[in-house]
C-alpha cells in the first residue's frame, strides 16, 4: 500500500514539476543550467583537490574488500577494515596484488597498537587489548573468508606484539 503512496506522490511531484518547466523560457533554463554546472564543476574540483586522495581510495578499497568475499559487513566495520588495510599497506605488510609479501621484519609496538587501533596508555589492560582483537578477527577471520588469512595473521602478530609490551 505504501509503495502506491509513495508512486502517487512521485508522480505528483514530477507532474508540477514539469509543467512549472514548460512555462519557463528556455533562455532561462538554459542559463541557469550552466550556472549550476558551472559551480557544480568548481565544488567538485575544490574537493578533489583537497580530500581527492581519500576520496578516491575508499571506494576503490572498498570495492576491493568485496572480492574477498565478505559477507554482512556494515559501512562502519567496512570503513575501520579500510584504516586496518591502509596501515598494513602503508607499512609495506599486506598488498591486494602480491601475494607472497615478506613479513621478516618484525612488527614494531606503534604498528601493532595502530594495526589493534589502539592508544599506548598506562592503562591499557589484556582485556582491552584482546576485545579489540577479536573485534577485528570477527571481520577477517579465515574461517569467513579464506582470502583474508593473511590479514589473519597480521593481526595475530600485532596481538601478541602489545601483549608482550604490556607485560
Amino acid at each position: 500500500m505504501n509503495i502506491i503512496i509513495y508512486t502517487v506522490l512521485i508522480l505528483t511531484i514530477l507532474y508540477f514539476f514539469l509543467r512549472f518547466f514548460a512555462s519557463i523560457n528556455s533562455k532561462k533554463i538554459s542559463k541557469s543550467l550552466r550556472i549550476l554546472l558551472f559551480l557544480g564543476l568548481i565544488i567538485f574540483a575544490v574537493l578533489f583537490a583537497l580530500a581527492g586522495k581519500f576520496l578516491l581510495t575508499l571506494p576503490l578499497t572498498i570495492a576491493s574488500l568485496a572480492l574477498l568475499k565478505l559477507k554482512g559487513l556494515s559501512l562502519f566495520q567496512l570503513i575501520s577494515l579500510y584504516r586496518l588495510i591502509q596501515t598494513l599497506r602503508n607499512s609495506g605488510r599486506f598488498s591486494f596484488n602480491n601475494k607472497n609479501n615478506s613479513n621478516a621484519s618484525s612488527m614494531t609496538t606503534l604498528e601493532a597498537y595502530k594495526i589493534l587501533n589502539l592508544e599506548p596508555s598506562k592503562n591499557l589492560t589484556k582485556e582491552m587489548v584482546n576485545k579489540a582483537y577479536v573485534n577485528i578477527q570477527k571481520k577477517i577471520h579465515p574461517d569467513i573468508s579464506p582470502e583474508t588469512a593473511r590479514l589473519s595473521a597480521i593481526v595475530n602478530e600485532a596481538k601478541e606484539v602489545v601483549l608482550k609490551d604490556l607485560s
